[in-house]
């Protein structure tokens, strides 16, 4: 069975806009405060998740026989080498039952196109975002500068409001059937 060793996907320019629910103005809160960042909110999505809804280049580096698929969805594969005498050559990779079936050990090194362009970003994966982005919002609204947000030596901010966001939010309820490809 062909393993995915390693996976370098580059980060899109933009993703998919998408309205937060609206919100009241908060007095004490200034507005480069409340504003949080678009690409943060998509950033973390993604991570979560193995569905692109914007293109962009991905890298992958696999080794053994067998089948293999693109762990990211959805993938046009553009270019495939493997190492052959001591550099890259060119290959075409065979059509398997799950995706491609590599006839050899390799290792490959595999270049696709994830994601479509104007991709239609389901209503789901909308609501996820819509809470994620609610979720941090309103934790920093709620403690901006308090000490519930500072670890126990009150030096660092602590990480865990973050950590969890997404299962806090119930964003990864929204996005487990995007979990897998």
């Amino acid at each position: 069975m062909a393993v995915t060793i390693t996976q370098n996907e580059i980060a899109p320019d933009q993703f998919p806009e998408i309205a937060p629910y609206p919100h009241r103005h908060v007095d004490d809160l200034l507005p480069e405060e409340a504003a949080l960042s678009h690409m943060v909110i998509w950033q973390r999505i993604e991570q979560y998740i193995a569905y692109r809804f914007v293109p962009r280049t991905v890298v992958w580096h696999v080794e053994g026989e067998g089948h293999w698929t693109p762990p990211l969805a959805p993938a046009t594969i553009t270019a495939a080498l493997v190492w052959e005498n001591g550099g890259w050559s060119e290959t075409t990779l065979p059509a398997g039952p799950y995706g491609y079936c590599l006839p050899g050990d390799g290792p490959y090194k595999i270049t696709a196109t994830v994601g479509e362009e104007g991709a239609t970003v389901p209503e789901d994966v909308h609501e996820a975002y819509r809470r994620l982005h609610e979720y941090f919002r309103g934790v920093a609204e709620q403690f901006k500068a308090d000490a519930a947000l500072r670890s126990f030596d009150g030096d660092d901010i602590a990480p865990n409001w973050t950590a969890r966001a997404l299962q806090l939010s119930g964003a990864a309820d929204l996005l487990r059937p995007y979990r897998r490809v």
